[in-house]
């Protein structure tokens, strides 16, 4: 486990604490890596390779199998393993003489993931990390798993016996071994390949989606399923819209359940904000406490949007606690961009101890009477819930400020200063304690996941700050990360900024995630080089990822596919969310509110086309099709502009108003009127708003545009929402799918 020991330098210092911990000893080729969980193993006996077309080439020549480990410098079981096995002389002495190994950071090469997780998954029935794959010297796997402790165990087979029986298949039956590797490859080329899944696009999928996660929704604690659970943004949002459109309280319910005790629970990090990875437990109190930028970017979206849905302060309170923690945490401050996560532990005996209290703890750094307000309100006593060390405590919320209140015989305002002062003080002595490892590697689709959740953000909270860091953190992916030759990157600066640094081309969720963020920035400051920016990302990524022959986009680039390696052959078009949003219907959302800015028919025929090639088998995934469900919503209805025109407190009114209630089928813009007509409109835009009388006109005032075109201008917000209310009317009457072409 990498360690920080300062709570804004921990890449840094981590990184140095490695290399000097290592200096004197020998170093496998992964102290030339990039990224920082490939680097963390550069010690080990095990004669590791990156993934390249070298390692394999090794492979072929002295015909040995390749042992390939898939893992992230975030996840606890990948350590557990480097530790027991990969650590473990004699077990690297097995590996070394029967294979060559292979090592890839899922987060830099989520391609090799995505793949080999098919594989694992046709063999064994599970997935997840650390990923382990036994494959032929070409790449093809013939067998695999997750986590295998070094000796037998619990029912586990033993690592040691496993590289031994699978060396000797490998010799003595490598005919039996190249037809399980065929049978494989097979099962990942069926896997996302969809091929006669296409049909109709149905505007009753959405129903039946929000269906799905009503049945599976769990009304005694929130979420979906049972334990462990998982966040699920996607579906989040998309009740959210339908709530908004239809006024369902039983949706409401499930949206409003799941984020309360979600904000409630021990997955969220109840000191410094963000939300840990997932809950071990349905009721949301034990998690696995990494934290990914990518599920706090989509849940500050969730919490951002029930506030415009509801009014409801509570979310505003949780989508700033993100930001809070994001800003300290997974920012860079000085150049813009986010970093990728923060690791659970420091070490492999810890979990979650640096999150985690005792009572004794507690008393050391709180007075008497606020140990008491935060025993009750966070449920610290003499025993926990973690079962390593079962005096710590997870924090959640047992308690309002209220009740204790009563039981403390005070007022509620004095019991809220005591749990203020009790938080700061907790959070102050938590700092002084080891401090799990940071990875400051800035990847380009988690990152502009960021930016868009940044940028609502500023607007429902009206936070200039938000909104500035969030455009800086753009620009820098562009200038950095973007180029009209060669396309995106995935990654455009790595943890440890030493490190030789290696160009990973970028993925279809790169690009479509890119030119989300660059429309929303567009929307945020009708700057058109935004609205410029998408449109070539977008060219390049439908130059590049859609399939003319097929439908829909590939995951990998063209170019990529040359001389790809093993199963990176396969082609995979993403459907399913797991857990960020799918890349084909990202892809979709992308395209379809491109559209509504360019009128360009090759945008929405690639996006209808694309939505066909999978609606014969979208349903079927239930809440993890959600974003397919949001991209149907997109070209089912109507695209609605609200364009504000003014700088004065009436154009603000107006703005304020126009963001309320959430539609995911609207976006908001405002207009200086000295400019409207100039360099600020895309071209769809501007001959919708040219051909309207008065828009120059000394009063501030809003248009409601909608499937190119204008309803008469309004100056009050009255107005504004009698327009939007009569607009969303119309939407709903609307015949379903291709009202919103115009």
């Amino acid at each position: 486990m990498l360690v920080s020991t300062s709570h804004r330098h921990d890449g840094e210092q981590s990184s140095a604490a490695l290399d000097l911990r290592f200096m004197a000893e020998s170093t496998n080729s992964l102290a030339r890596a990039s990224s920082s969980y490939l680097r963390s193993a550069m010690h080990q006996p095990v004669e590791w390779h990156e993934w390249s077309a070298d390692a394999f080439d090794k492979a072929q020549r002295e015909n040995k199998p390749v042992l390939l480990d898939v893992g992230a410098v975030w996840c606890h079981w990948c350590h557990v393993m480097d530790r027991e096995s990969y650590e473990n002389p004699e077990i690297a002495g097995l590996i070394n003489e029967n294979y060559v190994a292979v090592k890839v950071d899922r987060d830099e090469r989520p391609d090799v993931d995505s793949r080999y997780q098919a594989a694992v998954q046709a063999i064994s029935g599970q997935g997840g990390w650390p990923l382990t794959a036994f494959l032929t010297p070409d790449g093809r796997p013939f067998y695999g798993g997750t986590y295998f402790p070094p000796e037998d165990n619990h029912g586990r087979p033993g690592f040691k016996r496993v590289l031994q029986t699978l060396a000797s298949a490998y010799r003595e039956k490598p005919s039996e071994v190249v037809e399980s590797a065929e049978h494989v490859m097979t099962a990942i080329d069926q896997a996302e390949s969809f091929a006669g899944r296409s049909g109709d696009i149905s505007a009753g999928l959405v129903d039946a989606m929000v269906k799905s996660a009503v049945q599976s929704f769990d009304a005694h604690h929130g979420g979906f399923g049972s334990a462990p659970k998982f966040p699920h943004p996607s579906i989040l949002d998309l009740l959210i819209d339908y709530c908004g459109r239809t006024g369902d309280k039983q949706a409401l319910n499930v949206v409003t359940t799941t984020l309360d005790r979600m904000a409630l629970g021990g997955v969220y990090d109840q000191l410094a904000g963000g939300f840990h990875r997932y809950s071990v437990d349905e009721r949301w109190v034990v998690p696995h406490f990494e934290k990914m930028s990518y599920d706090n970017s989509e849940l500050l979206k969730n919490y951002v949007h029930a506030f415009q849905l509801t009014g409801n302060e509570f979310y505003a309170h949780v989508a700033r606690d993100i930001i809070r923690w994001m800003d300290e945490w997974l920012s860079d401050r000085e150049r813009g961009g986010f970093y990728a996560s923060q690791d659970a532990d420091i070490d492999l005996h810890d979990d979650g101890d640096y999150f985690t209290w005792s009572l004794a703890e507690s008393r050391e750094v709180l007075s008497p009477q606020e140990l008491e307000a935060a025993t009750f309100r966070y449920d610290i006593g003499e025993v926990g819930e973690m079962h390593h060390r079962p005096e710590k405590n997870v924090l959640h919320v047992r308690a309002t400020a209220e009740q204790i209140a009563t039981r403390m015989k005070l007022e509620a305002a004095e019991v809220e200063e005591l749990l203020s002062s009790a938080k700061k003080k907790m959070l102050a002595a938590r700092l002084r304690r080891p401090t799990p490892y940071v990875d400051k590697t800035v990847y380009v689709n988690w990152n502009a996941l960021c930016i868009s959740a940044y940028l609502a953000a500023a607007a429902a909270l009206d936070s200039p700050e938000v909104e500035h860091f969030a455009l800086r953190s753009l620009d820098r992916l562009l200038s950095e990360g973007w180029s009209s030759e060669n396309g995106l990157k995935h990654v455009i600066a790595y943890s440890d900024s030493s490190a030789q640094h290696r160009d990973v081309g970028g993925l279809l969720d790169d690009y479509a995630f890119t030119v989300v963020a660059c429309l929303d920035a567009y929307e945020a400051t009708t700057d058109l080089s935004y609205y410029k920016f998408a449109a070539q990302i977008a060219d390049k990524m439908i130059q590049n990822f859609y399939d003319e022959t097929g439908g829909g986009f590939f995951d990998t680039s063209r170019q990529a596919m040359h001389g790809n390696l093993g199963a990176l052959s396969a082609r995979r078009k993403p459907l399913q969310d797991s857990p960020t949003p799918a890349g084909n219907p990202a892809a979709a959302i992308a395209l379809l509110r491109l559209h509504s800015y360019s009128a360009e028919e090759k945008h929405w025929e690639i996006a209808e086309s694309t939505l066909e090639t999978f609606a014969g088998i979208a349903g079927h995934f239930g809440i993890f099709g959600a974003t397919y469900g949001i991209a149907v919503n997109l070209y089912s209805r109507p695209h609605t502009q609200v364009v504000v025109i003014g700088k004065d407190e009436s154009a603000r009114q107006l703005y304020r108003a126009a963001l309320s209630p959430y539609n995911i089928a609207k976006s908001v813009l405002v207009f200086d009127p000295d400019h409207v007509v100039d360099r600020n409109l895309p071209p769809a835009l501007a001959q919708t708003i040219s051909n309207l009388p008065g828009i120059k006109a000394e009063q501030s005032l809003a248009l409601v545009c909608s499937g190119f075109a204008c309803q008469p201008p309004v100056t009050s917000v009255a107005e504004l929402m009698k327009v939007l209310a009569r607009s969303m009317e119309e939407t709903q009457r609307a015949a379903p799918l291709q009202r919103a072409k115009g």
